[in-house]
């Protein structure tokens, strides 16, 4: 289904070519710009919709072109069919020399949009639509509940939304047991269930709505309690789709229960952030989990995060990685103090911190997508001891 815009004046011609390009079944209509947009209006709908064909109505034929104008100045791909109410001649000449390579007229016959749509698909063969869409995902999972993981999941995505120039969101997939929208105090009644609702018609009106602004940091709650939500899939791809186009790094916080959107999230996700805690619980379910994600072919996206890891700890970094069979990307140390004082005041901890710089040091260490080398696979005692289900011997009958 190719995606268009249509830019018309003239409401009721713009209502007309909608229907009729519906109701050829090969073509969904994301938006329709009843005025000519501005520059920072039209990227601003270009990012949230993701066109690859604009409608453009030549009612004004110098603001048309102005448009055309910018859809190539911007080297978008954006293909563009001219319309107006009748085929006249110096508009046909005028929207040519804009770079207009299809026309078609009011009543907008079938036979006229299919001819028109097919030369576009042509173009669009060879030259495909060059939209923004970043590959900054990252999925933070926990082995287990309770081991920091969404402290640990704001924290980073607040530091590397100090970053300049860069637009972070963090979203709330814990739907079972979301904490952002406590932690932060947050006040507002729209949540993930509301974002997934509208992902395949939300634009640059809706979508701040959505969303809490905590520092320059974006936020999106999983809201209240909801044990009968149920995500259709296609929802999770269509808002991660907008989300790429509008934003530098997306932060997914999961649940750890391995629901089968948290799969389509981790699937999108350019890593999987596995935090763990040193302790025999923890360890032995991230390995349980590191299992389950290597037979969805995932685990070459999986990094291990030790979290609250204090002086003594009871397990070294070397024994987690001789039990995980990975290195461990990053410790965080152990600071109840400084992470319950933020929880208090609602906010994100404070960046001069040491917990903060260490948050920060991780954020930058994700940019740089630096992918240790794995570690050594050991067969110890101490590594046995981690080994459960292995040759069960098979239940005798008398």
């Amino acid at each position: 289904m190719l995606r268009c815009i249509i830019v018309s004046p003239d409401r009721e011609m713009g209502a007309h070519l909608e229907g009729a390009v519906l109701a050829l079944g090969e073509v969904t209509v994301c938006r329709t710009l009843p005025a000519y947009p501005g520059e920072v209006d039209l990227l601003r709908t270009l990012r949230a919709h993701g066109p690859q064909v604009a409608f453009l109505s030549f009612e004004s034929v110098e603001k048309a072109i102005e448009v055309a104008r910018l859809l190539e100045a911007h080297n978008t791909g954006v293909q563009v069919i001219g319309i107006h109410h009748t085929m006249d001649p110096m508009v046909l000449r005028e929207s040519m020399r804009a770079g207009v390579r299809e026309f078609v007229a009011y009543p907008f016959e079938h036979r006229q949009l299919i001819e028109a749509l097919r030369g576009v698909k042509d173009q669009l063969e060879r030259a495909p639509v060059a939209s923004k869409a970043t590959s900054e995902i990252f999925s933070f999972l926990p082995s287990k509940p309770g081991v920091g993981t969404t402290t640990l999941a704001l924290n980073v995505s607040a530091a590397l939304s100090r970053r300049p120039n860069q637009q972070v969101v963090l979203s709330d997939f814990d739907l079972s047991c979301g904490m952002l929208r406590f932690l932060l105090k947050l006040t507002n009644d729209y949540s993930v269930s509301d974002a997934l609702e509208y992902a395949t018609r939300v634009d640059e009106d809706l979508w701040p709505q959505f969303v809490n602004e905590v520092g320059k940091l974006h936020v999106l709650h999983a809201g209240r309690l909801n044990p009968n939500l149920r995500i259709d899939p296609g929802h999770i791809r269509n808002l991660v789709e907008f989300m790429r186009r509008n934003y530098d790094v997306l932060c997914f916080d999961l649940s750890g229960n391995l629901e089968r959107y948290s799969i389509e999230l981790m699937q999108e996700s350019k890593r999987i952030l596995l935090v763990c805690t040193p302790e025999i619980a923890s360890l032995h379910l991230a390995r349980e989990k590191m299992a389950y994600l290597r037979g969805l072919d995932l685990i070459e996206r999986v990094s291990v995060v030790l979290n609250r890891v204090s002086k003594k700890p009871l397990f070294t970094r070397e024994q987690v990685e001789e039990v995980l069979g990975v290195p461990v990307v990053r410790t965080i140390a152990n600071d109840y103090l400084a992470v319950n004082r933020a929880m208090t005041a609602g906010k994100c901890l404070d960046a001069s911190s040491e917990l903060g710089k260490q948050c920060a040091e991780f954020g930058d260490q994700l940019l740089e997508s630096v992918k240790p080398a794995t570690a050594g696979q050991k067969k110890g005692k101490f590594l046995e001891f981690f080994s459960v289900g292995g040759n069960v011997p098979a239940p005798t009958t008398k």
